[in-house]
């Protein structure tokens, strides 16, 4: 990987190879399965709580014979069961607020998109697709093929170094471009799939070079040359919009999903701890299994239940705010250290 005046030409092909930070990390706040990631949360809340009760406070099933823990516990759980609830119903309106706008709203962001799709279609000479992926991916394929248009256009450059970075350039556009497209083919909407694989495309970089490149090596530039750098950083900027509006409706499509997991999970979580207010006590389960009282076992249980629509709203904000983070700049501003 060579260095000019703007750093390294070539970058990795994908946002986990240019992160800089933990596979696992990032697979746990992106890849997985988020309900799959609530259960890992609730699993590590069980086996922390039992733990506790085990080793920090060993004396767990006496102390309750003569306090009301049970009942300060799970009638504070009821609280807040209920007014997160609430919030997340809140939050679902302000999602959904602009779906219900007056006509004049309505009419204008249908015509903002229609204008978007009319320039996308000039830029790829045919009808854009209708499907999210494929119209990622026929920009990308658009930027792909403009790549290498550009090489062709220096490849009887006089300037050696030019010659040399524009290959270099155009080497990380094209395989980035082919990682990326091999990871939109048959992802659907609603998943995170596309979402994640446009993240892997740093069109933002790419801009950022073919904008120092050009401006570098302009005097020994032709007229064909340069236009062959414009049409380039078009089709590159083309794309900050388009995975933006994915981003958007991804977000949108993500916490209407995550608000009707909430109330399915609220639901549960109320009868548990409505259950433990009212019926249990320090002799409702007694005996031990493993050595452990069976009440802390069963406190911990439904202390997990009536954790479960938090958990779910934790696993989903993780993802959300991880892409928001990463995606802040819109055009050639790299924020973080690992990309510049």
């Amino acid at each position: 990987m060579s260095e000019s005046n703007g750093g390294d030409i070539s970058t990795a092909n994908t946002m986990r190879e240019r992160a800089g930070e933990s596979h696992l990390k990032l697979r746990l706040l992106l890849r997985s399965n988020r309900l799959v990631v609530t259960a890992v949360l609730a699993a590590s809340v069980f086996a922390l709580f039992v733990l506790a009760g085990v080793f920090v406070y060993p004396d767990f099933a006496s102390q309750l014979r003569g306090s009301d823990t049970l009942e300060t516990m799970f009638s504070t759980m009821i609280s807040v069961v209920v007014t997160g609830t609430t919030l997340v119903v809140t939050i679902n309106q302000l999602v959904l607020s602009q779906e219900t706008g007056p006509l004049g709203d309505q009419r204008k962001r249908m015509s903002d998109s229609m204008d978007f799709r009319t320039y996308a279609s000039e830029l790829m000479g045919e009808t854009t697709p209708s499907d999210p992926s494929a119209f990622l991916r026929e920009i990308v394929a658009v930027s792909e093929t403009r790549a290498r248009r550009l090489r062709e256009a220096v490849a009887d450059s006089e300037n050696d170094d030019l010659r040399d970075e524009v290959d270099e350039f155009v080497d990380s556009v094209t395989g980035n471009a082919q990682t990326v497209k091999e990871e939109l083919d048959g992802a659907s909407f609603g998943s995170f799939d596309v979402l994640f694989a446009a993240l892997d495309f740093n069109y933002s970089y790419k801009i950022f070079q073919v904008e120092r490149i050009s401006d570098e090596y302009a005097d020994d530039l032709t007229d064909d040359q340069a236009a062959a750098f414009d049409d380039l950083r078009t089709s590159l900027t083309m794309f900050g919009p388009a995975r933006e509006h994915i981003k958007t409706l991804y977000f949108q499509w993500a916490l209407v999903n995550l608000s009707q997991l909430i109330l399915y999970a609220a639901v549960p979580a109320l009868i548990v701890a409505g259950s433990m207010l009212a019926f249990a006590s320090s002799t409702t389960f007694p005996g031990t299994t493993f050595g452990v009282a069976n009440v802390l076992w069963m406190t911990g249980v439904a202390f997990t239940v009536t954790l479960v629509p938090f958990l779910l709203f934790t696993s989903y904000v993780l993802r959300i705010a991880t892409v928001a983070k990463r995606t802040l700049a819109i055009g050639p501003l790299i924020l973080r250290d690992s990309q510049r």
